[in-house]
């Protein structure tokens, strides 16, 4: 197998920040294989729980918005300036997914132990068959090219644990999970069942109506009561639950006297919401505090349209969202927000 120019790969993806938001950049097919071959060899190298140190900076889904991802970075620092956690779904939706996770599987390659990315639900071929992420690899490629990704998502770890305190998924809990060697212990590379603990940690979502375990509206894993989450904390001794998976409005949420928090990093999502997008920077006393992308301001002929629900997303915000600044356990533990245009 011919060896890649990383660098000048990650030069050609960056170029773009001075164009029109929404240039294309076209790598070879044989690079995208490359980079998608050499990726999945480092996720087979590293566990399917990271165990990983503060500072961190942890990123929700992206979804194909590369403009936004490249947003996050000019705020955050690029790659090595800061640690990053992605939370996974990086593909469908948005126009330019194939940006999106090349950039994500060549900064993994090169910075193997600062980089780290999660399986999202939509880094699977029975979702990304049908969201969009299929069609731009035909249209822009071929369908091999599809396959290959699914092989190199097919090994992506699926949890992480902070500094043996913060544990991040892409959904949520698991009425299975007993134990966090339960997570180590799931057999890679696998596509996502349809049901059982590793469709619950890329599927679940909490749920404030409810105590214990809930049916999903999804049609897909379980909803989870603030009582599952205090419950697992206290058994695993950590303090908090870090997941995406939903939109919501401040591109962060709190949960359960914000022992759990939502994070979403494509600001106005799909281009049908008005949400922000948010990174959360964790330092090395495990305070927390956010970074917000704020959604950029609605145009003329939306102003008369009426709701904000998507009858077609995969991950629809909650009822009652804007929880954010709510409740507070562990004071210390929380900073502020800031923002940026």
């Amino acid at each position: 197998m011919d060896k890649i120019n990383l660098d000048e790969i990650i030069d050609r993806l960056l170029d773009v920040r001075t164009g029109r938001p929404g240039k294309q950049v076209q790598l070879t097919e044989q690079e995208i294989k490359q980079l998608c071959l050499s990726s999945k060899e480092i996720f087979m190298q590293q566990p399917n729980l990271l165990e990983l140190e503060a500072p961190i900076k942890i990123c929700g889904d992206i979804h194909g918005q590369y403009s936004d991802l490249l947003r996050l970075f000019e705020y955050g620092g690029f790659p090595p300036e800061a640690n990053y956690l992605f939370l996974g779904d990086y593909v469908d939706r948005g126009k330019q997914s194939l940006e999106t996770i090349c950039l994500l599987l060549a900064y993994k390659i090169k910075y193997p132990e600062n980089f780290f990315l999660l399986r999202g639900n939509h880094e699977s071929a029975s979702i990304n068959r049908i969201y969009g992420f299929y069609d731009e690899c035909k249209r822009r490629y071929n369908v091999r090219l599809w396959k290959t990704f699914t092989e190199c998502f097919n090994c992506l770890p699926v949890a992480a644990l902070i500094d043996e305190k913060i544990l991040c998924m892409h959904g949520g809990l698991s009425p299975e999970l007993k134990d966090l060697d339960q997570i180590r212990r799931v057999a890679r590379p696998t596509d996502v069942p349809d049901s059982g603990l590793l469709c619950d940690l890329l599927w679940a979502d909490p749920d404030k109506d409810i105590q214990g375990w809930g049916d999903n509206d999804r049609g897909v894993s379980y909803t989870f009561g603030a009582d599952s989450v205090t419950e697992f904390l206290n058994k695993h001794d950590l303090d908090l639950i870090c997941r995406a998976h939903q939109v919501v409005e401040d591109g962060y949420e709190f949960f359960a006297k914000r022992q759990l928090v939502t994070i979403f990093s494509a600001p106005n999502y799909c281009g049908e919401f008005d949400n922000a997008g948010a990174m959360m920077s964790v330092d090395d006393t495990l305070m927390c505090s956010f970074q917000i992308l704020k959604p950029a301001e609605k145009k003329q002929k939306f102003l008369y349209q009426s709701g904000t629900s998507s009858p077609h997303a995969p991950t629809p915000p909650r009822p009652g969202a804007g929880l954010a600044g709510s409740g507070g356990s562990g004071s210390g533990f929380w900073g502020g927000a800031s923002g940026s245009s």
